[in-house]
C-alpha cells in the first residue's frame, strides 16, 4: 500500500507518496503562500500532491490515504486546525477543503511536531519501542509522544507542549507570554539570544569574526563553530546552552519515562557531541540514575523526512 504525506509549513508544502516499507518514492515541494489565504494553500497542497505522484510513477488511484501535519493546534479527529498563525487558520477545515480535490479518500490532520514523533516512533529512532517522546530543538521547541503505536496528545490535541515548562523563574519572556519557558532558552532563537549576549562582552571573540562584525549574523551555529576553534566564549555559550537543553529533557524523562527520548531538529545535527554532552549532564539528575532500566536518549533519524512519513502513517 501506498499513502500521501503532506508535511505543511508556513513557507513550504513537501508532499511524499510513503509505501508500506516506510520508505518515500516520490516527493515534491512548493511554497506555500500563506499570505494569500486558504484557498492558495489548499491549491499549493493540490499541486505538490500531483508532484510527488508524478516522481513516485503512481496515481491518486494507488494511494490508500491522506495525511496532513500542519503547525498549530488541531482538534481531535475532525481535520479542522484551530488556529496557526503562521498559516493564517482560524478553525479552518484544511482536512475537508484538501479532501474536496480526492474524493473517496480518507484524511487526517495531525500536529505536525506530534507526526514528526509518530515518524520516528515508527520508522526512525525510536523504532520497535513501547513508549518515546521526540523533542525538536528549531526555532521553537516541538515535541511528541507516542504511546502502544498511538500519538497522546491530551484530551484536546493541546498535549506534548513540553517547549512551554518553565525551566527559569521569571526568565527570559517566550513567544507563549510566559516568561521562563523551555522553548525561550533551549531554541536555536534562545541560542542565537545567547550568543549575541555574551558576543557584546567579549569583543575578541572569534564569533565576531564568524558573525562577519554583525551581531545581525549570528546564527545557531556560530557558537558551535568557534567552539570547535577553541574560543573560550563560545564555549561557555555552547556549555551554558545544552546545560538549557538538558534540564528540559530531564524534566520530561521524570515526568513521563519513555523508553526512548529522541532529539531532532536542526541543532541535532551536532550528533555525537550534542548527544554526549546531553546525556553526560542529565545522568546525574535523572530520577532513574540509581536504576538499571531508564530511558534512552538518542538523535533523531528522519530529518526533514520525519513529517511526510510520520504524515502517511497517520493512515497507514
Amino acid at each position: 500500500m501506498n499513502y500521501l504525506g503532506i508535511d505543511l509549513g508556513g513557507t513550504n508544502v513537501a508532499v511524499g507518496v510513503v509505501n508500506d516499507r516506510h520508505t518515500i518514492i516520490g516527493k515534491f515541494s512548493v511554497p506555500t503562500e500563506a499570505d494569500r489565504g486558504v484557498n492558495a494553500i489548499v491549491k499549493n497542497i493540490v499541486r505538490a500532491v500531483d508532484g510527488a505522484l508524478e516522481q513516485a510513477k503512481l496515481g491518486i488511484d494507488d494511494i490508500a490515504g491522506i495525511g496532513i501535519g500542519t503547525p498549530g493546534t488541531v482538534a481531535p479527529g475532525s481535520g479542522v486546525v484551530d488556529f496557526a498563525a503562521n498559516l493564517g487558520f482560524d478553525h479552518t477545515p484544511i482536512g475537508q477543503l484538501v479532501g474536496k480535490h480526492f474524493p473517496g479518500k480518507r484524511i487526517s490532520v495531525e500536529n505536525d511536531a506530534n507526526v514528526a514523533a509518530y515518524a520516528e516512533h515508527m520508522a526512525g529512532a525510536a523504532k520497535g519501542t513501547h513508549s518515546s517522546v521526540t523533542v525538536t530543538l528549531g526555532t521553537g521547541v516541538g515535541g511528541g509522544m507516542v504511546i502502544d503505536g498511538k500519538i497522546y496528545s491530551g484530551f484536546n490535541g493541546r498535549g506534548a507542549e513540553f517547549g512551554h515548562m518553565v525551566v527559569v523563574q521569571d526568565g527570559w519572556q517566550c513567544n507563549c507570554g510566559r516568561n521562563g519557558c523551555w522553548e525561550a532558552y533551549a531554541s536555536v532563537s534562545g541560542l542565537i539570544k545567547l550568543t549575541r549576549k555574551e558576543m557584546e562582552g567579549d569583543r575578541d571573540s572569534i564569533m565576531w569574526e564568524l558573525a562577519g562584525g554583525s551581531l545581525d549574523n549570528v546564527n545557531g551555529l556560530t557558537s558551535f563553530d568557534a567552539m570547535r576553534r577553541g574560543d573560550r566564549t563560545a564555549c561557555y555559550v555552547v556549555r551554558r546552552y545544552l546545560r538549557f537543553v538538558a534540564v528540559g529533557i530531564v524534566n520530561v524523562i521524570n515526568l513521563l519515562q519513555p523508553e526512548v527520548l529522541c532529539i531532532g531538529g536542526g541543532i541535532s545535527k551536532e550528533g555525537d557531541y550534542l548527544l554526549g554532552s546531553v546525556c553526560a549532564m542529565a545522568a546525574s539528575e535523572m530520577f532513574t540514575k540509581h536504576s538499571d532500566c531508564g530511558t534512552e536518549i538518542r538523535i533523531a533519524k528522519l530529518g526533514n523526512d520525519a513529517g511526510i512519513i510520520g504524515a502517511a502513517l497517520l493512515n497507514a
